[in-house]
């Protein structure tokens, strides 16, 4: 994009469900010119642009796609179109930021990261465990180099689907596992190579149906580029009695962090002081990660720092303080505009969100082979 310091993005919203939660953060940022939203409920579209005050809409993304008015598109779509509609938004001219997952196959995964180098234009996964307080809190102390060497990584995402819209009617667990994959990559900066997953429990018949995964709890160790790294992830969707959870277990040689309860501490290990005589001692600290305002412009750091300002009456009670998933939905809408003004690839582009979902696509595929161990394929 030419005049990249005073160029403003014009924008698409598309889905409101949990989309809207996104748009007027968009709406505030000081890159953005315009915002649309687009929904194929006309009444919800429109209850939520009287309300908020949002005038171009859309029902169809392809008049949205033909129209020179826009320069991006957000996708919070049903997953079983990511694929499809990430590679057309990207063939159209347009930036293109998706919710996850990128796609549930690994061919759909090779399209857009084509779709993306040919389009010369910018695919961003918005995978929000990558920019919730937690994760940043972890992200600084290693920066800080204050795990020394890292050992071992563990992740989880505990939820029950129960009663969500039909196309997660037995999905298998680990097509939707970058909440508990991507936060592991994204702190140790390399990609899962191989995996072997196996699959637990008994799923109702019901359940079984649509997809032919039979299992409502899986468990994958994956091998990491890093040679010497591997790491565990564990994945339910259904029938299984645990709070929803997106946690992230990190173990080094000289700290440790552990992120267990959605809304309870970091519990931060560091080697004691002092020593006994037999194994090493520990230091056990609980901390409240803190919100990150400063790494957003003024405009956007409302939406963290006002943490319980809630909308009972929007979709996803949380349109006018964007806090969602533990303060990321800023960081993504920020670090998506200005890798687009700035005329640079984003943080999770195409080639870092098909590493990041292949796993999951791959473990799946090991699961229903009784844990066979599979590779998994670059997209660099």
């Amino acid at each position: 994009m030419s005049n990249s310091t005073t160029k403003k993005v014009r924008i698409a919203l598309v889905g409101l469900r949990f989309g809207g939660a996104f748009a007027p953060i968009y709406h505030a940022h000081p890159d953005v010119e315009h915002v649309a939203i687009c929904d194929t409920n006309e009444e919800l579209l429109n209850q939520y642009g009287d309300k908020y005050g949002f005038e171009r809409r859309y029902t169809n993304l392809d008049d949205i796609l033909k129209s020179d008015e826009y320069d991006a598109v957000h996708l919070v779509s049903p997953i079983p179109l990511h694929g499809k509609q990430s590679f057309e938004v990207l063939r159209s001219g347009k930036h293109c930021a998706c919710t996850v997952q990128m796609a549930t196959s690994l061919e759909d995964l090779r399209a857009i990261v084509a779709a993306e180098k040919e389009s010369n234009r910018n695919y961003m996964m918005m995978e929000t465990a990558v920019y919730t307080y937690q994760f940043l809190y972890a992200q600084e102390m290693y920066r800080k180099g204050e795990f020394g060497r890292v050992q071992f990584l563990r992740g989880a995402h505990y939820q029950d689907m129960v009663n969500w819209p039909p196309y997660w009617k037995g999905l298998p667990p680990m097509h939707y596992a970058t909440h508990a994959i991507s936060p592991l990559l994204a702190l140790s900066g390399t990609r899962a190579t191989k995996v072997n997953c196996i699959g637990s429990g008994l799923m109702a018949d019901e359940l079984v149906q649509q997809y032919g995964n039979p299992y409502p709890i899986e468990t994958a160790i994956f091998q990491l580029e890093q040679e010497h790294l591997s790491a565990e992830v564990t994945r339910t969707l259904f029938q299984t009695t645990r709070p929803y959870m997106e946690s992230f277990t990190i173990y080094g040689e000289e700290a440790s962090v552990e992120w267990h309860m959605e809304d309870g501490p970091l519990t931060v290990f560091k080697t004691a002081a002092q020593q006994g005589e037999r194994g090493r001692k520990s230091d056990v600290t609980l901390v409240k990660a803190p919100s990150r305002p400063d790494l957003l412009p003024e405009e956007l750091a409302y939406h963290i720092t006002n943490q319980a300002i809630l909308d009972p009456n929007n979709p996803h009670q949380s349109v006018l303080q964007g806090n969602g998933h533990h303060g990321s939905h800023p960081h993504l809408v920020h670090e998506f505009l200005r890798s687009i003004v700035e005329e640079r690839k984003p943080a999770i582009d195409a080639v870092t969100a098909a590493n990041w979902t292949a796993a999951g696509i791959c473990a799946q595929e090991s699961a229903m082979q009784g844990g066979k161990e599979v590779i998994i394929p670059s997209f660099e």
